[in-house]
């Protein structure tokens, strides 16, 4: 047996830099010179780093989480020193000896797996603790009161929907240019977000906008924008009916239009329902708006086949997200889905093992991967996309020179990538790692073609 457990791979340890800069930083740590007391076991891996000063950095690594602590001054998680020693240690030379850890890191380690203990004792069933009991008329008044403003923006929004249509699709490209009250361009759609906002209906308001730059998107840009009218019609319609609606179909409609469950509540609640399996983690994801960092993790059981996505949110480079989980890794874990006609979104409950590194996943042909799509949008019409395994497919040119394409095996089917995706960089990246064979890559396939995320060579590299 490895007294250190599974090493991670040096693509994986990459995943975790919170930006380029940070990879680079700690890709020149990756050397056993400025390194001193290194030593790693089956949960956690140290050492000391020497800085500008005269005392070394103190850095540990709990492979658990991962969670990282180090004496340095920086804001980043994980800082360069906690990368380096992991890219050291990834490494597999006997720079980092499987041994005990000193006081200062066994103090730390300690500390979380006390937390995380006192933690689950806390928390019914484990793996989030309970929340202080609130006034349940109260909440259901505030409820109530969410549901009436919703409803009245959701009519409201019906009408501006019928104003459009009277008046032609060709005043929504004047009303384009226009100047919103919230600044964000847009015009009187602009404007019409912004109450959405006001009327607490977010995700009606995010779709608002998706007709304002349905408007900009090209010669084609009036039949994309009757198409996004007619989801937006079919959201506000089952709102405003939704008391008719199947009970999945309606918590699908509760969340597209911005009403929430909290994580606490699917974990600890008197109607939680966990899934335990063997998850692989297929890809992590990072996108900003603004100063918000949205991290979308994707997984899949190992036992059960279930897709899972696990979203957390953090501000810029600085505070990260708090949840960090590279792909290639499997976790022994509970999963609570998120209600809805199609299941997908999770939250992470209890683990009941470390991480590990897992195998490269089975997937599917091109067919298979549009008929999954197809079935979950069934489910969920307003679904972009869903994710998918594609086994055997080769990156292709397209025919017109610039975009390109995933084909099977055998030449029959192809499926094109969708142009929001990698850029440049990142496809000529897969096809190098494919070299014209058969690839194996996790994405997601939607109406716009498919995103690859993670490409297998044999390890896990992130697009």
């Amino acid at each position: 047996m490895n007294p250190q457990g599974e090493r991670w791979t040096t693509d994986q340890v990459l995943a975790l830099a919170p930006d380029e800069a940070s990879r680079k930083a700690g890709g020149k740590l990756a050397a056993p010179g400025p390194w001193s007391e290194t030593g790693a076991d089956a949960s956690a891996v140290w050492g000391q780093c020497k800085g500008s000063g005269k005392k070394p950095y103190h850095t540990a690594v709990d492979l658990n989480g991962p969670a990282f602590t180090c004496s340095c001054p920086s804001r980043k998680f994980p800082c360069k020193h906690a990368l380096g020693l992991l890219l050291l240690w990834a490494g597999g030379g006997r720079e980092v000896a499987a041994g005990d850890p000193p006081p200062w890191a066994g103090e730390w380690l300690a500390g979380r797996r006390e937390r995380a203990e006192r933690s689950a004792r806390s928390a019914p069933g484990g793996g989030a603790p309970s929340r202080a009991p609130a006034d349940p008329e109260a909440a259901k008044r505030r409820a109530e009161r969410r549901m009436q403003r919703i409803g009245a923006g959701a009519t409201e929004l019906e009408q501006r929907l019928e104003d459009l249509l009277q008046a032609g699709l060709a005043s929504a490209g004047h009303a384009s240019g226009e100047t919103s009250r919230d600044g964000g361009g847009g015009g009187s759609w602009g404007e019409t977000a912004a109450r959405m906002v006001d009327a607490q209906a977010p995700g009606l308001a995010s779709r608002v906008r998706e007709l304002s730059a349905a408007v900009a998107s090209g010669p084609d840009w009036p039949a994309r924008l009757l198409e996004e009218c007619a989801l937006l019609h079919l959201l506000d319609q089952g709102f405003l009916g939704i008391e008719r609606l199947p009970a999945p179909l309606a918590a699908t409609v509760r969340s597209r239009v911005g009403l929430t469950t909290e994580a606490a509540d699917l974990l600890t609640g008197p109607e939680a329902a966990t899934v335990r399996d063997r998850w692989l983690v297929l890809a992590q994801q990072d996108t900003e708006d603004g100063m918000l960092t949205t991290r979308r993790i994707f997984l899949r059981g190992e036992r059960t086949g279930r897709m899972a996505l696990h979203l957390s949110f953090g501000s810029g480079a600085q505070r990260p997200p708090a949840l960090a989980l590279p792909p290639g890794l499997v976790l022994d874990a509970d999963l609570a889905y998120y209600p809805g006609a199609r299941p997908l979104r999770a939250a992470l409950g209890e683990r009941h093992a470390p991480a590990a590194p897992g195998p490269v996943p089975s997937g599917c042909g091109i067919d298979a991967a549009l008929a999954a799509y197809g079935d979950a949008l069934r489910d969920d019409p307003w679904l972009d996309s869903w994710p998918v395994v594609l086994a055997e497919v080769t990156p292709i040119p397209g025919r017109d020179g610039k975009s390109w394409q995933l084909a099977d095996a055998d030449g029959e089917s192809a499926l094109p990538l969708d142009p929001r995706g990698p850029g440049q960089t990142g496809l000529w990246q897969l096809a190098a790692i494919s070299g014209g064979a058969p690839i194996t890559v996790f994405g997601e396939c939607g109406h716009r073609g498919f995103l690859p995320l993670t490409v297998w060579d044999p390890a896990p590299v992130p697009l």
